[in-house]
């Protein structure tokens, strides 16, 4: 089963490409950088096709924060990655061709880009600019599949969305939770990160909704094998089902449509041989088949 490959190869390293694979997914990237400068723009939320998820009904598997203004070079993407050989999350900022390089395939490949309309942007961008404040909602124990509303863990794109409602909610370390919610489940190791249970409590007055991954019995098992892959946070209510509700691409893009009028999207993929490129928030068909619409750019 391909998604369950991908987990037990998480912390593999990704397989070596050749010359003519490299040149192509750095033209990829280099069309892509282009776009993020003709914005106008200075932030986007983007999202990469990585680990095989089609099973689960997901295209992409991660999330960051493209920072025009970033330190590391123009457009570097600021994200939570888990180190693996020190088995703990930490921030990481890495140039847009290195952030492509995490894709499953070389061969086919995925990158969707959200822009915000100006206050969110800047909001945004201040907060992920800033390393304390990035760091504040840096959750200390890493799990592919983390609960949303709980502290015990956190995903790559949980980190997304917490400084998301850090930012957008006017959130800081120490102010009381005004959402009226009740606060997230603080009965964890990180019971010490009050901005982090703010943030959630702030994320369920918005009414977001984390994406529903239907595993089934014979996945739940790797919660008891792999490091990264936890069942302990979630509701028994959907452990009894055999889902998770986790945080997304999928889900970060819906919330941030429902919730931001004026944000706009872009998606981008490749083959071998050319790059599609499809504007609005409808998704370029599996195998990156263009439409009437949209750009395409031969590769070859």
């Amino acid at each position: 089963m391909a998604a369950q490959a991908g987990a037990l190869h998480f912390c593999d390293a990704p397989a070596a490409l050749n010359a003519t694979q490299q040149d192509k997914l750095f033209r990829f990237g280099a069309i892509i950088k282009a776009e993020l400068e003709k914005s106008g723009q200075n932030l986007a939320l983007v999202s990469r096709s990585g680990l095989d998820l089609a099973r689960f009904g997901q295209r992409y598997s991660h999330a960051g924060v493209s920072l025009k203004a970033s330190q590391n070079a123009a457009w570097s993407v600021r994200q939570l990655y888990y180190a693996c050989d020190e088995q703990k999350p930490k921030i990481y900022d890495q140039g847009l061709a290195g952030f492509l390089l995490g894709a499953d395939s070389p061969s086919l490949g995925y990158l969707s880009v959200v822009f915000l309309p100006p206050n969110q942007a800047a909001t945004l961008e201040h907060a992920a600019l800033d390393n304390r404040q990035a760091m504040q909602v840096l959750g200390s124990t890493y799990s592919a599949n983390s609960y949303p509303f709980n502290l015990r863990y956190q995903n790559c794109n949980q980190w997304v969305m917490e400084l998301l409602a850090a930012s957008w909610g006017g959130l800081g370390q120490g102010d009381k939770i005004s959402t009226g919610e009740t606060p997230a489940d603080t009965t964890s190791a990180t019971i010490d990160n009050p901005l982090r249970a703010q943030a959630q409590a702030w994320l369920r007055h918005q009414g977001y909704q984390p994406s529903v991954i239907d595993v089934g019995w014979p996945l739940m098992w790797l919660g008891s094998v792999l490091p990264w892959v936890h069942s302990d946070d979630h509701p028994p209510e959907d452990l009894a089902n055999t889902v998770y509700r986790v945080s997304m691409p999928a889900s970060i893009e819906a919330f941030v449509q429902a919730t931001v009028p004026g944000a706009t999207r872009v998606e981008f993929c490749h083959t071998e041989h050319q790059v599609v490129i499809r504007r609005g928030w409808d998704l370029i068909p599996e195998g990156c088949q263009p439409g009437a619409q949209d750009t395409v750019i031969a590769l070859d």
